[in-house]
């Protein structure tokens, strides 16, 4: 069974309505990215940090997994599906995929900051002021914040380099380093992307383009693929 290695990005979830940053009417018109999305926002008004997160985890809660993440979960009757995932919603568990790597962490956790490995499964539920891990330190949203770390990054330059077949579903490729992953695919596999916008690819490695939205494209893929395996 061939590796199919998918990355995706937040194109893969703005169908089932969850917000993205970078898009038109996107969250960066509401929010500075440094306030909400990194550690000196964390310490400089940590209220305004967990206010903005228990939103999204209350907007995630009322949202479901669109046609894209259902027809990505149902390519694994055909392949060894590994989803390497950019995105903190739990929409590909929930559409029934296997393997899935979260790069920038998960938003129905959360973690001391104290002792990152301290991590917590919360669900939907909010983060409040004086919440503590079991050491009493404050619990903060399990995010890689920008200037942080991506610790899974390692374990995804690992799974794309056995990768048969790469697609990038949804992603501006603009992210480090998760952009980078394609530069980890073998000189022979074969890749593909999904995206109705243009994205920028490296001119030396031979992609697919379908130019549509993740659930029109993932139906797409999956004919193309299958027809040939």
């Amino acid at each position: 069974m061939k590796k199919l290695v998918i990355l995706t990005g937040a194109g893969m979830s703005s169908e089932s309505g969850i917000r993205t940053f970078r898009e038109a009417g996107g969250l960066w018109e509401e929010y500075d990215v440094t306030e909400v999305a990194s550690p000196m926002g964390w310490w400089k008004n940590q209220d305004l940090v967990l206010r903005f997160y228990n939103e999204r985890r209350s907007q995630l809660a009322a949202c479901e997994p669109n046609e894209g993440h259902k027809g990505v979960a149902a390519l694994e009757k055909y392949f060894d599906v590994h989803v390497i995932t950019q995105n903190i919603d739990n929409l590909h568990e929930r559409a029934g995929s296997t393997k899935i790597l979260h790069l920038h962490g998960e938003l129905t956790k959360a973690r001391s900051t104290a002792d990152p490995s301290l991590i917590y499964e919360i669900g939907y539920k909010e983060i409040k002021p004086g919440d503590t891990c079991q050491k009493g330190s404050q619990l903060r949203p399990h995010i890689v914040w920008f200037g942080e770390a991506v610790p899974m990054m390692e374990e995804a330059v690992q799974i794309t380099s056995a990768a048969d077949i790469f697609v990038v579903i949804g992603s501006s490729l603009n992210v480090y380093p998760a952009a980078s992953l394609l530069e980890y695919a073998p000189q022979n596999a074969s890749l593909w992307l999904i995206d109705p916008n243009d994205v920028i690819i490296p001119a030396y490695r031979k992609v697919e383009v379908i130019r549509a939205k993740a659930s029109g494209g993932v139906r797409i893929l999956k004919e193309r693929l299958t027809k040939h395996s």
